[in-house]
């Protein structure tokens, strides 16, 4: 089955073709600066590079350009739409409505639009693309596939936040999780690496980019994550504060006077490790300003790695113990100092790593020593794939 994975943004747009029969990826894109007057598309098919600079005005119409690119001669890998089977859409936030990958439906799309004040910044998108597909390749199956879907087997102990119970009741205020694609699709391919029934190991994944989330996945399921109603909750991430002090908002708010849109503005866009460091918003540029001894950078990186590592000692916990670790991501894959720094703090775990087997980057790897009482993974990540299967679940049933 040939499947078009489609993820939306506000004004850009990342497609993959993926033939789920050998799960080759057969071509890949990033249409960026929608609407405006420089958009691009940037198209990879057999190895090589287009960039096309082909201004549009709105998803409907780059859309319709991709499609054109996903069938031409020189670029295409179709003789016509027909030959696509059918179109999976990544949508950030289900909340409690949808619990697993859905056939879109316009009762579903009501759904979506009905979470959209849980991700203001991510469904909103969704939907673009989902319309913007109908009008262009009419009648395609299409699936929707959750980031959060594959959290709602946390336990209720985990999920409801202690304040009135009232507010989840009403509004759905609880803890939801997201990366779970990613966390997923890491959790099975670690498992066959391992030749092991996923159902027998207890994992906690890393997925550490510029948004950041911890996982604890027991018998092939999530039992606890970090982020919570939205995806600014957790660990401290590339622009975004991480779990606070309540009190700190308030306080803050108080003192400068801000609104609420100003200061979930501050959280999401100026904290995290760039609004320690101000060096930027790269871990790369951070842990590079570190090592040169930058004071700043070193305390935003030591906060980064402490947090992690104990969320992840906080994930052994919900599981009862922990046999394996993975990283992947960004920084997960790329980073062998941030690993490093992360199990350096897991010792008391029984987890370690040897120096030369982490200085790799973004390869599928152990870097576990023979003496770790965990073994430790880089799984480079694969949302795309896992939306693929997802989608032709979803079809086949």
């Amino acid at each position: 089955m040939k499947i078009l994975v489609l993820n939306s943004g506000s004004s850009s747009l990342k497609y993959q073709v993926i033939d789920t029969d050998t799960e080759e990826m057969l071509v890949k894109g990033y249409y960026e600066r929608i609407g405006q007057p420089n958009a691009f598309l940037t198209h990879k098919v057999k190895g090589e590079k287009h960039k096309f600079e082909h201004p549009v005005k709105n998803h409907e119409k780059a859309i319709q350009f991709v499609m054109e690119r996903l069938t031409s001669e020189a670029y295409g890998i179709f003789k016509s739409l027909d030959e696509l089977d059918a179109i999976g859409h990544r949508v950030v936030h289900g909340g409690e409505k949808f619990k697993k990958s859905v056939l879109i439906t316009d009762e579903v799309i009501q759904g979506i639009k009905d979470n959209a004040v849980l991700a203001p910044l991510h469904n909103p998108a969704a939907i673009l693309g989902i319309e913007a597909c109908q009008k262009v390749i009419p009648g395609k199956p299409m699936v929707a596939v959750f980031d959060t879907a594959f959290h709602q087997t946390i336990s209720k102990d985990k999920y409801v936040y202690p304040i009135p119970y009232e507010y989840y009741e009403k509004y759905g205020i609880r803890k939801y999780g997201f990366h779970g694609t990613s966390h997923q699709y890491v959790a099975n391919r670690v498992a066959e690496l391992l030749e092991k029934d996923i159902k027998d190991l207890k994992i906690v994944n890393c997925h550490l980019g510029q948004g950041a989330s911890i996982c604890a996945i027991k018998n092939g399921e999530s039992v606890e994550t970090s982020m919570g109603l939205t995806p600014l909750g957790g660990i401290p991430m590339g622009t975004r504060s991480g779990d606070l002090d309540p009190s700190v908002v308030t306080y803050i708010m108080k003192k400068e006077n801000l609104d609420a849109n100003e200061m979930e503005n501050i959280l999401n866009k100026e904290s995290g490790v760039y609004g320690i460091s101000n060096v930027s918003i790269d871990f790369r540029d951070i842990e590079a300003e570190a090592l040169a001894g930058g004071k700043h950078a070193r305390i935003a990186l030591d906060v980064y790695h402490y947090s992690i590592a104990g969320y992840i000692a906080k994930c052994a916990v919900a599981m009862g113990g922990i046999d394996v670790l993975t990283f992947t991501a960004g920084v997960g894959e790329k980073s062998p100092y941030s690993r490093g720094e992360i199990c350096k703090r897991l010792n008391c775990l029984g987890v370690e790593i040897k120096g030369k087997l982490n200085n790799v980057k973004g390869e599928e790897v152990e870097i576990s020593s023979p003496e770790s009482k965990v073994k430790v993974f880089i799984i480079p990540t694969n949302e795309e794939l896992m939306i693929a299967r997802e989608t032709e679940k979803v079809i086949n049933a």
